[in-house]
């Protein structure tokens, strides 16, 4: 829910933390009946609460085929993430992926916690894979075929490259996005523009490399071997190893290297904004407009922040919850990544040497959602300055009492 301390410097979360709590929890509630439903949804719970509350957006086919399509990549990535399987077992898993969810016989032991659950237990998945539409199967099967394929190329190769480093969050994540598409387009509930394999591509890579960004410390840890997704192109013009960033010896240029990296990710909002202002369903708006404000939100936080190589860098429980409140029109898309990205703006150190770039980028989102006309009568999500106004305290600290007396009654 959130720390008493932050919640007195920002009392106005609290409204939206209850909601999302209740939220969460009329989610766990309506699991399904059926074994195989009721352990995908339960298992969609445990390893991402956000999506679990998010998909609840979508109607209940569409839902279904959602639930199963990210387990299903949860799986396969549950394989990739493991360091400990060795790369001659690894390969041909990940490439003959696709054929496995068809058999509801099939699992593989492997990642740990809530993933070694999914894993061992994978023909529940599998059979509620088999009870989706013929097009919601095609659509799961051929993503997950290609997924594979790429992840099997990067298991022998590293990411050199920014053109590397596209194409691994491309297979990753871009693939996602592509195939989120496809089961839009198998509900009849979209219509695909033109140029929708490169937008919906680029909503795929802006969270991959937001998240990429984010998780460094935790990835360059991983026992026994390191995982490492940040291209040698633009880490090598600031260390000699790509660990070395985590020392703080080295902070001035780990945090150079950092911006470089958010920068780069800057590119993909204007596809962003022309996908999310195609979508005509507003519930599938909703569930993808979410996770992209997330993403806008997490990379003006980890810019300029040495505490990305110290450790978890994440968006506040409650401005997390205003999101999921707020997000309903394309004007709150806008609003939101107006607001987040003259954050960012404001952290930009002129001597940095990625600055102009930086700069250039934020003035074109910020000219691009300016010129939509909607930035009018609304609530900032970054100007308040967390400082609640005193005649307020005592009735925010009263409240926060009944809060946490209900909290500690029902928060499992």
């Amino acid at each position: 829910m959130g720390s008493l301390g932050t919640m007195l410097r920002y009392p106005d979360d609290i409204y939206p933390l209850l909601k999302m709590k209740r939220a969460i929890e009329k989610a766990e509630k309506q699991i399904p009946p059926e074994p195989h439903w009721g352990f995908c949804y339960s298992m969609l719970h445990k390893v991402s609460r956000s999506f679990s509350l998010v998909i609840q957006q979508l109607n209940t086919e569409l839902r279904n085929a959602v639930c199963v399509f990210y387990l299903v990549l949860r799986a396969l990535d549950t394989v990739e993430d493991d360091t400990s399987i060795p790369t001659d077992e690894k390969v041909p898993i990940l490439i003959a992926f696709h054929r496995h969810i068809y058999n509801t016989d099939w699992h593989y032991s492997c990642g740990t916690n809530e993933y070694k659950v999914l894993m061992d237990q994978f023909h529940h998945v599998s059979a509620a894979f088999l009870e989706l539409e013929k097009g919601y199967q095609d659509a799961i099967e051929e993503i997950t075929r290609r997924m594979g394929a790429g992840m099997a190329k990067f298991i022998c190769q590293e990411v050199e490259t920014v053109d590397d480093y596209d194409e691994y969050c491309h297979y990753v994540a871009g693939l996602v996005g592509l195939g989120l598409s496809k089961l839009f387009l198998a509900a009849g509930s979209e219509v695909l523009t033109p140029n929708w394999e490169a937008i919906s591509n680029s909503m795929g890579l802006f969270l991959q490399k937001t998240n990429i960004i984010r998780d460094y410390l935790e990835d360059i840890n991983e026992i026994p071997k390191s995982r490492m997704f940040w291209p040698r192109e633009i880490w090598g013009k600031y260390a000699d190893k790509l660990e070395d960033l985590k020392y703080e010896e080295n902070s001035t240029k780990s945090v150079q290297c950092l911006n470089e990296m958010v920068t780069n990710a800057l590119m993909h909002i204007e596809d962003c904004l022309k996908y999310m202002a195609a979508l005509r369903d507003p519930s599938i708006f909703r569930f993808c407009a979410i996770p992209q404000i997330m993403a806008i939100g997490t990379l003006a936080l980890c810019y300029n922040n040495v505490q990305v190589f110290r450790g978890v860098v994440k968006l506040r429980r409650g401005l997390t919850a205003k999101v999921i409140d707020r997000t309903k029109t394309m004007a709150d898309v806008y609003g939101a990544f107006y607001d987040f990205s003259c954050m960012l703006k404001t952290k930009v150190d002129k001597n940095d040497p990625n600055a102009s770039k930086t700069l250039n980028r934020l003035e074109a989102v910020q000219k691009l959602c300016k010129d939509t006309g909607v930035l009018h009568n609304r609530k900032s999500y970054v100007n308040d300055k967390g400082q609640p106004n005193n005649v307020f305290l005592i009735m925010v600290v009263i409240l926060l009492a009944i809060v946490f007396a209900y909290l500690r009654a029902t928060w499992v």
